[in-house]
């Protein structure tokens, strides 16, 4: 998990790195179809058909649709605003996907976890600063970029079992090409003079790539509340990066704010792995 996160950050640096002489539209389009090569010869390699009909299913549908709408938003944050920034607002994902299984799925969340959420979001409103001098409008594509990732993650849990986590990335990696088409017409091709630009395009895929492969082995292969709170590295990573790369200064506020996100998504993680450890226990007292 903490590759992955280590990888993810890397890929944001080096979008925004790209986005100064190049289109982020043309970097999706390449990352997303070597995502689409590299799983589509695994898909080949397993004999997994790749033009399915559980392509049209809706759950399938919903996770494609808010991949692209939540890629679109991602690069036009991190483009815009400080890395560390929006790095910080997205970690609310958990919290809101949290938010999402209780009006979806019917999980059922006591006082401290509602109170856990509501702590989150206020760390949400410190960084963002809604009101204040230090409002930035663009830092509500990050927010809006965290609700279409976190419907991305709910719909990914609505899929059924039995479709294929491979084909799954290929749609994925199949979706972020598709994102880059539609900004290209928006943002133009860039001036594409950098020297750099086709080695930093080459490290980007294999940073989606690796971290792709990493967080799907974390999960299925580790107990998921042990691994998912190694997500909030990512955090750790972007706040380095901003500062080594970029030269970003995070102030008090947006640091607070990050604080609130990581202790409630925390905490909230630490509840869910209590509740899920009360049957065994009561088991156990019965037998």
């Amino acid at each position: 998990m903490i590759l992955s996160m280590a990888a993810f950050a890397i890929e944001d640096a080096l979008v925004k790195t790209l986005s100064a002489t190049m289109s982020t539209g043309l970097v999706l389009v390449f990352v997303g179809l070597c995502g689409v090569t590299v799983f589509g010869i695994l898909c080949r390699i397993r004999r997994i058909r790749m033009l399915s009909p559980v392509f049209f299913g809706r759950a399938l549908v919903a996770r494609n649709l808010t991949e692209v709408a939540g890629t679109v938003l991602i690069v036009a944050a991190i483009v815009s605003m400080p890395l560390s920034v929006a790095s910080a607002i997205m970690q609310a994902a958990p919290l809101v996907v949290g938010f999402g299984a209780v009006l979806f799925f019917g999980a059922v969340f006591g006082w401290r976890r509602w109170l856990a959420l509501a702590a989150g979001f206020a760390g949400v409103l410190v960084i963002i600063r809604p009101g204040l001098d230090g409002f930035q409008p663009v830092s509500l594509l990050a927010l809006a970029a965290t609700i279409c990732m976190s419907g991305r993650d709910l719909a990914t849990r609505a899929i059924p079992r039995e479709v294929p986590s491979l084909l799954i990335a290929f749609y994925g990696f199949c979706a972020m090409a598709v994102a880059g088409v539609i900004l290209v017409p928006v943002l133009g091709t860039g001036s594409g003079s950098a020297p750099d630009n086709v080695l930093f395009l080459v490290l980007a895929a294999c940073c989606g790539l690796c971290g792709y492969f990493a967080i799907t082995q974390a999960m299925r292969i580790g107990e998921v509340a042990v691994v998912t709170p190694f997500r909030y590295t990512r955090l750790l990573f972007a706040i380095a990066l901003g500062f080594l790369v970029f030269g970003e200064r995070p102030d008090l506020p947006m640091l607070a704010g990050a604080g609130l996100i990581l202790g409630s998504g925390l905490y909230t993680l630490h509840r869910e792995r209590h509740a899920r450890s009360r049957p065994l226990s009561s088991a156990l007292k019965a037998s």
